[in-house]
């Protein structure tokens, strides 16, 4: 069995190889945003603290009422604002907003490559270590449910298979990771497609 510290020393290893960026169109080459669309920055908080058997992922299911992604399985996480100094402050400022998670909390070990997504959002996920056990506060409004996903489910390429709907008169084929009855999809499992793959390596 993989214990915390192992599990950390690997998420530090994957970290500290340069990977390469990712995007809603990796599996569209068919179809390519315009040339030199101006992005808006945003980070997610890729969080895991100590579970029953391992680590485990924080996720949040998004309110049905939003108007933007209602009910999807997403991280925390939000666009940057000219407060923050940066994509960690902003993801940390975010988990704090959505799920009531103190800064800090949480430890830092380090940030993936950006993520584009087709809403026009380029994406830092920042990884975090939950160091103080806490009790999740979801935001009223925007976040339905707070729930945990074993890391070993999420880093496993084979757990993950490809699926497409029609988006805007066009087939749009994404990664999918299932766990029980939340359906993991889209610019969330695309993120945690490329951490397994450096965890694989």
């Amino acid at each position: 069995m993989t214990t915390r510290n192992d599990a950390l020393d690997q998420l530090r290893r994957v970290l500290s190889r340069p990977g390469g960026a990712s995007s809603d169109f990796d599996l569209n080459p068919g179809y390519a945003p315009p040339e030199g669309r101006p992005l808006r920055p945003a980070a997610v908080l890729v969080a895991f603290q100590e579970g029953a058997s391992g680590l485990d992922l924080l996720l949040t299911k998004r309110s049905s009422r939003l108007k933007h992604h209602p009910g999807q399985i997403a991280f925390p996480g939000g666009k940057q604002d000219e407060v923050d100094s940066g994509p960690v402050a902003a993801a940390l400022r975010e988990a704090s907003e959505e799920v009531g998670l103190p800064p800090a909390s949480v430890e830092v070990l380090g940030q993936m490559q950006t993520h584009e997504t087709v809403t026009g959002f380029l994406i830092t996920p920042v990884i975090g270590f939950i160091r103080d056990a806490f009790e999740p506060i979801p935001e009223a409004g925007e976040v339905d449910e707070v729930f945990s996903v074993p890391l070993a489910h999420v880093t496993d390429p084979a757990r993950f298979s490809i699926e497409a709907r029609i988006w805007r008169g066009q087939e749009r084929q994404y990664y999918t990771v299932p766990y029980g009855p939340y359906y993991i999809w889209g610019a969330t499992a695309r993120i945690l497609r490329g951490l397994a793959e450096g965890m694989a390596a």
